[in-house]
């Protein structure tokens, strides 16, 4: 039988650097957590900003710790509702994505880009990967059967290697809902 994994719903959210953080919330100011993530050392930050579109705006949570870059991700709807051109993409492949303004209680940044709707992805150790028998970078297949009638292929998923990570595949809330998935979610590579 093939090894599963844990598949988690990635909401919107923003990734910030520390000039831009210091923008948003005043000077000097730093992350506080709210919630640990299933990634060593990735948090949910208590701080939330507002992601202002050309059609609408939404609230969201940065995560921790700061980043070299600024990256906001969105789902598909999230970006057509408030009006954001965001391309599906790899986390830190940015050029040429979305723009959209960040507003925190003490300031401003404008994006000339860095929205992005991340592609679905598989985070996994060296040995994950041995066992797997996939490599960093590889496209694969994943079934995820939630048991309520809409077993789906998510096909076109990247394989992320690195020590740092746990096993773990990320989508987004749209992915999410098409297979309605449980929050304990279980997904295998079929190919």
């Amino acid at each position: 039988m093939a090894k599963e994994f844990i598949v988690e719903t990635s909401a919107r959210h923003a990734h910030v650097t520390q000039e831009t953080l210091e923008i948003l919330f005043g000077a000097g100011y730093q992350l506080t957590l709210k919630k640990e993530l299933s990634q060593p050392g990735q948090f949910a930050s208590n701080e939330k900003i507002t992601v202002v579109g050309t059609k609408g705006e939404t609230k969201m949570s940065i995560l921790g710790p700061c980043r070299k870059i600024d990256q906001v991700e969105l789902s598909a709807t999230d970006a057509r509702s408030l009006g954001i051109n965001a391309p599906v993409r790899e986390s830190g492949v940015l050029e040429g994505s979305g723009s959209c303004k960040l507003v925190g209680p003490a300031g401003e940044v404008e994006l000339k880009e860095g929205v992005i709707v991340a592609k679905r992805h598989i985070h996994m150790t060296t040995a994950d990967a041995a066992e797997m028998g996939v490599e960093n970078g590889q496209i694969v297949k994943v079934l995820i059967d939630s048991g309520k009638g809409r077993k789906l292929i998510f096909d076109d998923t990247v394989v992320r290697v690195s020590d740092s990570y746990a096993l773990a595949m990320h989508i987004d809330t749209d992915e999410a809902n098409a297979a309605l998935c449980a929050p304990d979610q279980k997904g295998t590579i079929i190919a």
